[in-house]
């Protein structure tokens, strides 16, 4: 039987080893952390193009990309479509998208062409005429949206939509003399039109700068 003088010296020497031992435990690592292996870095050598490489850089396709004469027309032809079948509210958003890309890329055609004057005059003449037929068709398609929403009983859509072509093509020429009459029909103004219309050599000169929005 153990006395109680020597169960106190026992008990002391336990609790004199305890910080030591706390120690001990708290210098070593957890076993989990030890056990845990890095995640490799994924290999993407396999999965993304070297965009450095000439090969892989793509020009812009016609037939199947928006931004370009092509992708605008095919959407103009799209709204049409539309427009026959009665279809006005797919007609809206074919337009309105056809709109935007006649619009940038008259804007796009443009500062590319002041960026040759005094240049490169070819270059700049190459893209002044591109930007006024993307402006021309933008118009084109800016006319149409209008007489869409005029067919759906939104004249009040319309008519900043005219205003803008009247601007843009001048009350002279077809088509502002066209959303002009429009305008008059849709009782926004009550004054007839009294412009005479352009003469052949005044398109001509006329189209030597793009439209203006």
């Amino acid at each position: 039987m153990v006395s109680s003088g020597t169960a106190r010296r026992l008990g002391f020497t336990c609790l004199a080893g305890l910080p030591l031992t706390v120690s001990l435990a708290l210098l070593q690592p957890p076993v989990q952390a030890q056990n845990q292996i890095p995640a490799l870095p994924e290999d993407t050598s396999q999965t993304q193009p070297d965009l450095t490489d000439p090969n892989n850089l793509r020009p812009i396709d016609p037939d199947s990309g928006l931004l370009s004469m092509a992708g605008g027309n095919r959407l103009l032809s799209e709204a049409d479509s539309a427009v026959s079948s009665q279809n006005y509210t797919l007609a809206a958003k074919k337009l309105q998208e056809a709109r935007q890309v006649f619009n940038q890329l008259s804007n796009f055609y443009q500062q590319l062409g002041s960026s040759f004057s005094g240049i490169d005059n070819r270059v700049y003449e190459s893209q002044r005429r591109k930007a006024v037929e993307a402006a021309q068709l933008r118009d084109r398609a800016t006319y149409q949206l209008a007489l869409v929403h005029r067919a759906q009983n939104q004249p009040d859509l319309a008519v900043p939509l005219l205003i803008q072509i009247v601007r843009s093509q001048q009350p002279t020429r077809d088509l502002g003399k066209k959303a002009y009459q429009q305008l008059l029909e849709i009782g926004f103004i009550d004054a007839p039109d009294s412009a005479p219309a352009s003469s052949s050599s005044d398109r001509s000169n006329s189209s030597s700068s793009a439209p203006k929005r």
